[in-house]
């Protein structure tokens, strides 16, 4: 019991909202160094303190993991992001000497611990990552679009513009600055006077890549956007459903065992009125088998009364 105690007690503080806004704040400060760096003129004192201050930033970020490992757990492992922030401190213990002095560049990496940090943009990402799999088909689809027409583009245009439609790979490259929309006037420009008909090639490929296809990629983006925002709202109302399904079901069955009881009742009083109704029929005929014989009786005794009368 005293291990999960502090354990909780541990949880609780990496939780906190005070700590999570001073791990976003050294994100950011790091960042800020960073980029002062890249300024080695002017910021001489921050190149001759850079290892005082890459340890305490490196130091804080080690022992703001080992807080949640301890907190955590076993748990901490099962959630990728937890994986990319190991990652990220894990390169930056490596020695920046020898052949690892190329890893220095990955300490950039650090500022992506904002995604993970930040709920609001682990959720965009999340989002990202769900679409993929549409995102996959329709990024294959332009693909095939780009492909055929640089194969065209350069059976067409080769040998009039060589410096945008040489080879594949150059009329590949042509084609994307086409799909961006930039600088095509001076590429269509580059054809369009020895090759008048060139108009009809830019402006399909332009309606079809820029505008439709890459409109299919938005449109997937932002159903899977809708989709991660709604999410929650339907888990919630499925819950809200089910509780009031829940709530009928068990009136239903408070109502049908009422029903089995007032049945068991009035099948009950149904007897005892059958009961009580043969109890007071059998008395009245009773009483009037009884009162046959003294009605009979009464008219002899008048009819000898009569007689008596007569022979008198």
């Amino acid at each position: 019991m005293a291990n999960w105690a502090w354990r909780d007690t541990l949880a609780r503080f990496v939780d906190s909202q005070w700590f999570q806004n001073l791990v976003v704040a050294v994100i950011l400060a790091n960042g800020v160094v960073l980029g002062l760096e890249t300024y080695e003129d002017r910021f001489v004192w921050l190149d001759r303190n850079w290892m005082l201050i890459e340890g305490c930033f490196l130091t804080f970020f080690v022992l703001e993991l080992t807080l949640r490992i301890l907190a955590r757990g076993v748990v901490f492992f099962r959630d990728v992001w937890n994986w990319f922030d190991l990652v990220v401190v894990g390169i930056s213990l490596i020695p920046l000497a020898g052949g690892f002095a190329v890893l220095r560049l990955v300490r950039v990496l650090r500022l992506l611990r904002l995604v993970s940090v930040l709920p609001s943009l682990r959720y965009i990402v999340d989002a990202l990552f769900r679409s993929v799999p549409g995102l996959g088909t329709v990024i294959a689809l332009l693909f095939v679009v780009m492909y055929t027409a640089a194969i065209m583009g350069e059976q067409l245009f080769g040998e009039i513009s060589p410096q945008y439609f040489g080879n594949l790979g150059t009329t590949l490259y042509t084609l994307f600055m086409l799909l961006t929309m930039e600088n095509w006037p001076d590429i269509s420009d580059s054809v369009i006077g020895d090759a008048p008909y060139a108009w009809i090639f830019f402006v399909s490929y332009i309606v079809v890549s820029a505008f439709i296809v890459l409109n299919l990629i938005i449109g997937v983006i932002v159903t899977t956007m809708e989709e991660e925002v709604s999410a929650p709202r339907w888990a919630e109302d499925q819950e809200i459903e089910l509780h009031q399904h829940e709530q009928v079901m068990l009136r239903l069955e408070q109502l049908s065992d009422q029903v089995a009881v007032l049945s068991a009742q009035l099948r009950a009083l149904g007897v005892a009125v059958e009961e009580v109704s043969n109890f007071r029929v059998l008395p009245l005929e009773s009483t009037r088998h009884e009162k046959r014989p003294s009605a009979k009786r009464g008219r002899r005794t008048r009819r000898k009364n009569r007689r008596r009368r007569r022979s008198a």
